[in-house]
């Protein structure tokens, strides 16, 4: 049985932070592309980047202390993710324990996230790629705020911000939510590796009577009970403007009426929003007013429904 401990050198109580230190070591030591003549160090390697991998995610690291190396059903946790191709590269994207490393010899580095533990494995192995240095690192974010009202987050918008002294324009696409962030790339901190990215975090103002869910917008209307048993037609007003919406007789509480059409605008195959001319659609679910005290005629008229089963 694999010893995943005793492989990255550290105890069994060792926390994520002390497993990426070990990890981090090793790999610096025994990455194949600084040992391209070393069988040894390349096996070393594979097995440092088996270990991190259980090791790395709690889940896997409680089923490795319960069951050992080879997992609760003796199938390994490491099984179908790919393995190293001899000393020139990776077979496919997948590296050990489903570690991608395709970009790496591209300098792209990306942010690598499993078991609570995040960092940049472009930090870790950018030395191996160029020349032995360290890549340069981009510049720090820029995040800014931005207020929108409910009718400019559904059709979207373009807007001016100033950054640096910069000023930008930035495209709000339609239907987003409300704290949803957009990433407009080099606009951030200048740094050695270039400009770090602006973070625009957008907030949606209430709207009086609508509420977005999904791609449909929803109104909430209160009706007389004498129209929702007669029927007749009201005007409401939508962010196109006011309609005239007719009210079925018979309209129950809590009914739902609904207009094709009138909701978020979207782009059906998944580009880019408000491009498809498809929209969603407005939910009006009515809530029918009950009289509090009935006049004598009226309670007369009632008491005729009464009499007629109604």
């Amino acid at each position: 049985m694999k010893d995943y401990y005793k492989t990255l050198g550290i105890e069994k109580n060792a926390s994520q932070d002390d497993i990426k230190k070990a990890f981090r070591k090793l790999a610096h030591e025994h990455h194949p592309d600084k040992n391209k003549n070393d069988p040894t160090s390349s096996q070393k390697f594979k097995e440092a980047s088996e270990a991190y991998s259980t090791l790395s995610d709690e889940s896997k690291r409680k089923q490795y202390d319960m069951f050992g190396s080879q997992g609760p059903q003796g199938s390994g946790f490491n099984g179908g993710q790919g393995g190293y191709g001899g000393a020139g590269g990776f077979q496919g994207a997948q590296g050990f324990g489903g570690f991608d490393f395709s970009g790496f010899q591209n300098g792209g580095g990306f942010n690598f996230s499993q078991g609570g533990v995040e960092f940049d494995l472009g930090d870790i192995f950018g030395e191996f790629f160029s020349g032995g240095k360290r890549r340069p690192k981009k510049g720090a974010s820029i995040s800014i705020d931005v207020e929108l009202s409910f009718k400019d987050s559904i059709f979207g918008i373009e807007r001016d911000v100033t950054v640096n002294n910069e000023k930008l324009s930035v495209k709000i696409p339609s239907g987003i939510e409300n704290g949803q962030g957009l990433r407009v790339s080099g606009k951030g901190e200048e740094g050695q590796g270039g400009r770090g990215d602006l973070i625009v975090r957008v907030w949606v103002k209430d709207h009086q009577t609508l509420r977005k869910e999904g791609l449909n917008l929803v109104m909430e209307l209160p009706i007389k009970l004498s129209l929702a048993l007669t029927g007749g037609v009201v005007e409401i007003d939508t962010l196109d403007g006011k309609i005239d919406l007719k009210i079925p007789q018979g309209t129950s509480h809590g009914e739902i009426l609904r207009i094709r059409g009138k909701g978020v605008p979207y782009e059906s195959s998944g580009g880019i929003f408000g491009t498809g001319g498809k929209r969603g659609d407005l939910l009006i679910v009515t809530h029918v007013i009950m009289p509090k005290k009935l006049s004598r005629e009226a309670q007369r008229l009632i008491d005729g429904l009464k009499a007629e089963g109604i």
